[in-house]
C-alpha cells in the first residue's frame, strides 16, 4: 500500500509516547514492504533534513509559516500547523494516489479532514488519549471543551478509528457515541531487540547513578498530573523507611514539572529524588537496565507504552491499575496498585525491592509478554488490515451514493436584475 501518516511528533522530535509510536509504526510498515510517507513538524535545531528517506520512510518536515506563532497560543498554532501540513500533503497526493491517510490525534485533525474532502482518500485516525480522560471525566474550561469537540470531529470524519486498548475502545464508544464496529483495537508495540540492554553497560550506569547499597526506582514519561508522579513521591517516604537507602529518578518533561519539584522540597526529598529531564532512547534504556524497578503510577493511561519498554529492557514494573496498564500486566507480568493510593504503591514497591525471586519472575514474564504480544511486525500487519477495511468501506460508500468526489464546489454569483434607474 501507499500510506500517508500525519503526526505533529516524529523522531527526533519526541515529547511522549506518540512520537515513538509513529516512528516505529512507520519503520515497521516500510519493513513489511509498504511505501510510507510521513508529514510532520520541522525542528530547525535538530540535525535532520526537511525532505528525505529515513529507515525506508519518506519523511517531509514542514517549516512553520510566518509569522511564527508560539506553541503557548495553542489554537492558533494548531490551525497554522494544519494549514501547512495539509498543503504539503496535498502536493504529495497531487503527484501520486495514496491508499490511506493515517492521522495521529487531534493535532492533525483539520488537515486530515481537509485531505479527505479534497482528494477522496479514506482517513484512519488513531486516538492516543482523550481530553475527557486526561481530566478524569470532566472538561474544566473552554479549551478542554474545544479539544474534546475536535477529537470527536476527527473520529466522525475518519472511516476507521484505531485505539490502543480495550479500555480506550470502551471510552470512545461511550463519550463520542461511536458505533462499536467503527473501532479497532491495535496495541502499541516494542521492538524487543532494540531494547536489549548490555548488562555491563547497565552495571556501569548503575554505579554512575547510585551507591552500591542504594535501591533505584525509575519513572519515565511526561510530567503531567494524570501520570501520578505525586503519588510516587508520597510513597517514597514509606519505601525508604522499610527498604533503606532508595533513590527515585524522574525522567521526562511536562507542565506539572514545577509542581512536582515543589512537592519534593516540601517533603525534604531533594537528596533522594533526581529529575533527569528528557532522556534520549539509549540513555533511557540504560536507566531502565540500571533500575531495580520501573513505575507507571498513572491515574489515566490509555495504553502505557513505557511499561512495555521497561519489560523489554528486563526491568520489573509496578503500574497503576487503570486503562491499558491493567491489560499489560494482566497475566502477572507486573504488579499493580490502586491509582492515587500511596500506601498500596509503597507496598508493591517494597515487595519487588525485598523479594529477589519475585523480581526475577516479573522480569521473565515481562520480557516474554513484550516479545510475544507487542511485536511491531504484528502491530504493523494488524494496522494494514484496518487500512484495507477502511479503503473497502470508502469505496462501497461512494458506489452506493454514486456521488462525485467531495471537492469544494464553486457556485456562480447571482445575476442581479436592474431596473431603469440602474
Amino acid at each position: 500500500m501507499r500510506i500517508l501518516l500525519l503526526s505533529w511528533e516524529y523522531p527526533p522530535h519526541v515529547v511522549g509516547g506518540l512520537g515513538r509510536h509513529v516512528g516505529a509504526l512507520a519503520r515497521s510498515l516500510a519493513a513489511e514492504g509498504h511505501e510510507v510517507h510521513v508529514v510532520t513538524r520541522d525542528l530547525p535545531e535538530a540535525d535532520t533534513v526537511r525532505d528525505g528517506v529515513e529507515d525506508g520512510v519518506h519523511v517531509v518536515r514542514v517549516p512553520e509559516a510566518p509569522p511564527v506563532i508560539g506553541f503557548d497560543q495553542l489554537v492558533a498554532w494548531v490551525l497554522a500547523f494544519n494549514n501547512r501540513i495539509q498543503a504539503v500533503a496535498g502536493r504529495l497526493l497531487r503527484a501520486q494516489p495514496f491508499d490511506v491517510v493515517h492521522a495521529h490525534d487531534w493535532l492533525v485533525g483539520y488537515a486530515a479532514a481537509g485531505l479527505k474532502e479534497t482528494w477522496d482518500v479514506p482517513v484512519v485516525a488513531t486516538i492516543h488519549a482523550t481530553e475527557y480522560g486526561r481530566h478524569q471525566g470532566w472538561l474544566p474550561g473552554q479549551m478542554s471543551k474545544l479539544l474534546h469537540q475536535v477529537e470527536w470531529w476527527l473520529t466522525y470524519e475518519a472511516r476507521r478509528v484505531i485505539v490502543c486498548s480495550r479500555y480506550m475502545r470502551d471510552e470512545l464508544e461511550r463519550i463520542f457515541a461511536l458505533p462499536a464496529d467503527k473501532l479497532d483495537v491495535v496495541p502499541n508495540g516494542v521492538d524487543v531487540r532494540d531494547f536489549a540492554v548490555d548488562p555491563a553497560e547497565a552495571r556501569a550506569m548503575r554505579r554512575e547513578l547510585t551507591g552500591p547499597r542504594t535501591r533505584m526506582i525509575l519513572y519515565a514519561g511526561r510530567l503531567e498530573y494524570e501520570k501520578g508522579v505525586q503519588t510516587l513521591l508520597e510513597a517514597l517516604e514509606e519505601v525508604r523507611s522499610r527498604v533503606g537507602p532508595t533513590r527515585l529518578f524522574v525522567a521526562g518533561v511536562g507542565t506539572y514539572s514545577e509542581e512536582l519539584r515543589r512537592e519534593v522540597r516540601r517533603r525534604k526529598l531533594q537528596r533522594h529524588v533526581r529529575f533527569t529531564g528528557f532522556l534520549a532512547d539509549r540513555e533511557l534504556r540504560l536507566h531502565f537496565g540500571a533500575a531495580d524497578v520501573a513505575v507507571a503510577p498513572s491515574i489515566y493511561e490509555p495504553f502505557g507504552l513505557v511499561a512495555v519498554e521497561a519489560m523489554a529492557c528486563g526491568t520489573p514494573v509496578v503500574v497503576g491499575d487503570t486503562g491499558g496498564l491493567r491489560e499489560i500486566v494482566a497475566d502477572g507480568s507486573g504488579l499493580s496498585f490502586t491509582p492515587q493510593d500511596a500506601g498500596a504503591l509503597a507496598e508493591a514497591l517494597v515487595r519487588v525491592l525485598t523479594d529477589d525471586a519475585l523480581a526475577a519472575e516479573l522480569v521473565d514474564r515481562g520480557t516474554a509478554r513484550a516479545r510475544d504480544r507487542y511485536d511491531w511486525g504484528a502491530v504493523a500487519r494488524r494496522t494494514v488490515e484496518v487500512y484495507d477495511q477502511a479503503a473497502r468501506e470508502e469505496a462501497a460508500l461512494r458506489a452506493v451514493e454514486q456521488r462525485p468526489p467531495l471537492r469544494p464546489q464553486l457556485r456562480a454569483a447571482p445575476i442581479l436584475e436592474l431596473d431603469e434607474t440602474g
